[in-house]
C-alpha cells in the first residue's frame, strides 16, 4: 500500500492524450492523462469509462450535446456511447476503466496510446 500524489504523477510526463497508469484495483486501472485540443470520436462497446477532472476544463461531445466538466467534476460515459473529449487549454484528468481498454475504442489513430504504461 502506497499513497499516490496525483500532482506529482502529472509532473512525470508532458505527452498529450497518452494515459499513464498510477494504480490498479482488481481489473480496473486509474490513469492520469494530460489533454489539449481534440480527441477522436470513439466508443467502448464493452465497458463504461469514468472521467474526473483534476485541473482545467474538459469538454465531452456526444451525438446530441456537449458536457463541460470543471475541476473536481466527473462523468461516467456508458458503454457503447459515442463521445469525443476536447479541451481548449491543457487539462489534467483521471480516467478509470478496465485494464486493456484502448483509449480510442475501435478507432485507430495517431492518438491511440499504448496500454499499461505506468508512472
Amino acid at each position: 500500500m502506497q499513497k499516490i500524489n496525483l500532482a506529482q504523477k502529472f509532473l512525470l510526463f508532458d505527452e498529450q492524450w497518452q494515459p499513464k497508469v498510477v494504480a490498479q484495483m482488481n481489473d480496473y486501472q486509474f490513469k492520469v492523462v494530460k489533454v489539449q485540443g481534440e480527441f477522436v470520436w470513439h466508443q467502448h462497446d464493452h465497458t463504461d469509462e469514468t472521467f474526473i477532472v483534476v485541473s482545467g476544463q474538459l469538454n465531452i461531445a456526444f451525438v446530441d450535446e456537449v458536457i463541460t466538466l470543471n475541476r473536481g467534476e466527473m462523468i461516467v460515459v456508458p458503454k457503447g456511447v459515442q463521445h469525443k473529449p476536447f479541451a481548449d487549454q491543457e487539462c489534467q484528468i483521471l480516467i478509470i476503466e478496465p485494464q486493456g481498454v484502448k483509449n480510442t475504442g475501435d478507432e485507430e489513430s495517431a492518438l491511440t496510446a499504448k496500454n499499461d504504461v505506468w508512472v
